[in-house]
């Protein structure tokens, strides 16, 4: 009987050995060797806000879960494909010696550390991960919730133990990998066990990695036909041919097809008249964003009246900030489609 145990166990320990269906490092970084893949989620396009700086206390405002709520005082919004890894280390393995690991790495890809905490140093509740309610946030709820840890792993299973279960020895450091357009995440501790058993004295890498990149334009080129059509039939079209720089409302060149296209729409049908409204997402603050996209509108006025002769009485810009979404500004997704000019048409 002694033996049929000992061989179960073993067999258990081989099962348990197994990184998780689905799963892959990224291709440019190596593991620590003998780590195990518990938790593993892929996105082709999202945003990552990458912690540069310890969190702050917002003591009026609370999270989801009633935590007083904690915030990096000084971060970077990325945007690109996003990958997030947990790895559980081999026993006996100590949260300094795997994260050392992990930072040679990324000084042997040629990267550099942007910021580096531990413990006390990076604020919040350090005994916390990504679970718990009523008290202090933490820098791993900082970096993914309650809800999107659920979002990929099923209860009980080896990666909700690891982002749930109280932690010790809280370890943390940012990096860029220039060469590969890559932002590291990197945190490190170890499990207290008080949850699930297993991950007691257990050292686990949360490891998020961002590669940015430009994201497809996928909404297809309107010509001035179409456009005529579809405010005929709803009074106004949204157009995304129309660029802009981040905070920006001078028109880049890329733009001029789509410019090009609403003066043909304007000289075809001279009695047409338009508001030219600009459309921003949610990021940012209300009154500054209405501003930004009046002054927006009125820069594809401008273009349409110097550029293209166009009666500068035929056309009237508006800014109207998030004031009309059209998709959820949840997802970097929907703030694409809020982020637009819209033509409508103008009757007097």
């Amino acid at each position: 009987m002694k033996n049929l145990a000992l061989l179960l166990g073993l067999i258990l320990v081989f099962i348990d050995a197994k990184d998780i269906k689905g799963s892959k490092d990224v291709e440019f970084l190596k593991r620590f060797k003998g780590s195990e893949i518990v938790a593993f989620r892929y996105e082709n396009y999202n945003r990552f806000k990458l912690p540069l700086a310890p969190l702050k206390k917002f003591p009026d405002k609370k999270d989801e879960n009633n935590n007083i709520y904690f915030e990096p005082a000084k971060s970077l919004e990325l945007k690109g494909k996003h990958i997030r890894i947990v790895y559980e280390m081999p026993p006996n393995t100590s949260v300094f010696e795997a994260m050392q690991n992990y930072e040679d790495e990324v000084a042997r890809l040629g990267g550099k550390v942007l910021f580096r905490c531990e413990k006390e140093q990076c604020g919040g509740d350090i005994h916390r991960a990504s679970d718990g309610g009523g008290g202090l946030m933490s820098l791993v709820m900082s970096i993914e919730s309650k809800a999107t840890v659920d979002s990929y792993n099923k209860d009980f299973s080896p990666g909700q133990c690891a982002l749930f279960d109280w932690i010790n020895d809280l370890s943390y450091f940012s990096a860029e990998i220039p060469d590969k357009n890559a932002y590291l995440s990197v945190v490190g501790y170890k499990g207290q066990g008080q949850w699930c058993k297993q991950t007691k004295n257990r050292t686990f890498i949360l490891l998020d990695v961002v590669i940015t990149k430009k994201r497809k334009n996928k909404m297809v080129q309107i010509k001035a036909d179409e456009m005529k059509e579809k405010i005929k039939k709803d009074g106004k079209i949204a157009l995304y041919g129309i660029y802009f720089d981040t905070d920006k409302a001078e028109i880049k060149p890329k733009s001029e097809p789509t410019i090009k296209e609403i003066a043909k729409l304007l000289k075809d049908n001279p009695k047409l008249k338009l508001l030219i409204v600009g459309h921003t997402d949610n990021q940012g603050n209300f009154i500054y964003n209405k501003g930004l996209s009046k002054r927006r509108a009125q820069a594809v006025v401008k273009e349409l009246v110097v550029k293209y002769g166009i009666d500068s009485d035929r056309l009237h810009p508006v800014g109207v900030s998030y004031a009309a979404p059209i998709a959820s500004n949840d997802t970097e997704e929907g703030r694409a489609k809020n982020r637009r000019v819209e033509l409508v048409e103008l009757i007097h």
